[in-house]
């Protein structure tokens, strides 16, 4: 449904606010005020119904209501001393006064269109890039007797790689049919119309399992990845799914490489919502000022073609958390608008697992530790092969909450993405949790391999320099801390703890650590 007023329109099945050709983003709890009032032009709303209605008998007080309708009026334009939309009617509760609202079935503009538009004639892009996983090969001397254990394991590839819902993924009846087991992998993937096929062979011998893959783009038959595993055959099951997963991470990492890299190459006015996505991408993963700035405006362009694109929305989220986390904008803003996209995404999807890790950083952003795990947990769940949900595991138990549990989270995520552009996280979520076990050699040393990431950021670079203090590394410490000067002079360990959100042992340890690097600060 549409409702509009003033220059202003709502599209309450999008969830979307926009005032001429701008979109507004306001948090899920203001939008549902401003639908709520403008459904009710005219007449008085208590604060009691108002409570009621958002908060859902939760117990609150009216000054959390207060602090909803000044977002409301801000996102209108309005005030409270203007009050041309929402007016207060003292001792008895709020109305809306904007003029006559007009409901109607939503007609989506250009700009709000699901898909892009596209000349006459011309077939849309897919939203997603698809992949055909082809049946193995088994070349077993014993194959008779483990004549599954190929077909198996690629059913197990098929249900993990679909379960992240990044790509659109060929199912099983499909690349199993008799009639493409005759065609090498090109034509298959040629019969199939995919992007991608993945073609291989499992050997097993000597108790020993080796599944040797090659993943190939269609058009081209270029080959973009080859890769072999092998393991111990101790227990069938576990090992095709430790297998399976790790196949299925690279797999997606793989395919998103290639993804970006061509998107790149493209002009910028001539991306679709997917390209647009994976150029911003390629900025966002370079870690700068900067090149944050341009991934956010990538980003925006792909849900702009299409408002309905998950994940676009949670690189969104991911841009406002860095410029929080990082210091670069306004941190109370960013965090409110990092919850907002990661609602945005959630909503879009509420089955992608990189909408609910979304979710986690921005509720741990928030200081919602307990939310934060649950909707990281629940990434996990959707899809256990996303190193990324291990890995932002890791790193809010690291910080405050169980260190034990965010080392096997950080060596999870490795296992499943060791060449991943956020590995340098992964190695410094360790070494927070090492810090706050008391063991600071250790910490040292993945706080080190951490800094040593090209990409490493400059809370990396003071982390590996208070965990070598720490570990009695001082001269090390101080030579990293001159390192850290040359980019940021002004940089102090309250910029560090600020960034994070330790629990009061660990930022005392960081701040210790800064004590014996320079004693006078």
């Amino acid at each position: 449904m549409l409702l509009s007023f003033r220059d202003f329109e709502i599209d309450t099945s999008l969830f979307t606010l926009r005032s001429g050709d701008q979109l507004s983003r306001v948090e899920p709890q203001v939008f549902d005020l401003i639908v709520y009032l403008a459904q009710q032009p005219e007449r008085i709303v208590s604060a009691q119904e108002l409570l009621a209605h958002l908060w859902a008998g939760k117990v609150v007080t009216e000054s959390s209501l207060r602090s909803c309708i000044k977002a409301a009026r801000q996102a209108l334009g309005d005030s409270g001393a203007a009050q041309n939309c929402i007016a207060t009617v003292r001792n008895r509760g709020y109305r809306f006064v904007a003029a006559q609202c007009v409901p109607s079935a939503p007609v989506l503009s250009p700009r709000l269109r699901l898909e892009p538009a596209y000349p006459a004639g011309v077939p849309p892009q897919p939203h997603r890039a698809s992949i055909a996983i082809m049946p193995f090969v088994d070349l077993s001397q014993a194959s008779q007797g483990r004549a599954g254990i190929a077909d198996a394991l690629v059913h197990d590839v098929i249900f993990q790689l679909a379960q992240m819902r990044s790509l659109f993924v060929i199912a099983q009846g499909s690349v199993f049919a008799p009639k493409l087991r005759q065609l090498d992998a090109r034509e298959a993937g040629q019969l199939l119309q995919v992007d991608y096929v993945v073609s291989g062979s499992v050997s097993l011998k000597d108790q020993r399992l080796s599944v040797s893959l090659e993943l190939a783009e269609t058009g081209t038959a270029r080959i973009v990845w080859v890769e072999n595993f092998c393991q111990a055959l101790d227990d069938a099951l576990l090992v095709l799914n430790q297998i399976g997963s790790k196949i299925v991470a690279t797999l997606a990492s793989e395919v998103e490489l290639t993804e970006r890299n061509r998107a790149i190459l493209r002009p910028p006015d001539s991306l679709d919502a997917w390209q647009a996505y994976h150029r911003g991408l390629w900025h966002m993963y370079r870690f700068n000022q900067n090149d944050n700035q341009q991934a956010q405006h990538f980003f925006d362009i792909a849900v702009r073609l299409d408002p309905s694109f998950s994940r676009a929305y949670t690189g969104l989220s991911f841009t406002h958390f860095q410029n929080a986390f990082q210091g670069w904008s306004a941190r109370a803003a960013q965090v409110d608008l990092a919850y907002q996209t990661a609602s945005l995404s959630l909503e879009a999807d509420q089955r992608n697992p990189s909408a609910h890790l979304a979710m986690g950083r921005a509720l741990w952003l928030r200081g919602q530790h307990a939310d934060a795990v649950d909707e990281l947990e629940h990434s996990i769940q959707l899809s256990p092969s996303f190193a990324l949900g291990h890995y932002t595991l890791a790193f809010v138990h690291a910080q405050a909450g169980d260190p034990h549990a965010a080392i096997l989270a950080s060596d999870h995520s490795r296992l499943l993405s060791p060449f991943d552009p956020l590995l340098f996280g992964m190695l410094g979520a360790r070494a927070i949790a090492h810090v706050r076990l008391g063991q600071y050699s250790e910490a040292a040393v993945w706080a080190v391999k951490a800094a040593a990431r090209p990409n490493a950021h400059i809370h990396i670079l003071a982390l590996a320099a208070y965990s070598l203090a720490l570990a009695g590394a001082l001269d090390q410490a101080r030579a990293l801390v001159a390192t850290l000067h040359q980019q940021q002079p002004h940089y102090q360990v309250e910029e560090f703890i600020l960034a994070f959100r330790f629990d009061a042992q660990g930022a005392q340890l960081f701040r210790q650590a800064a004590r014996l690097i320079a004693p006078s600060c």
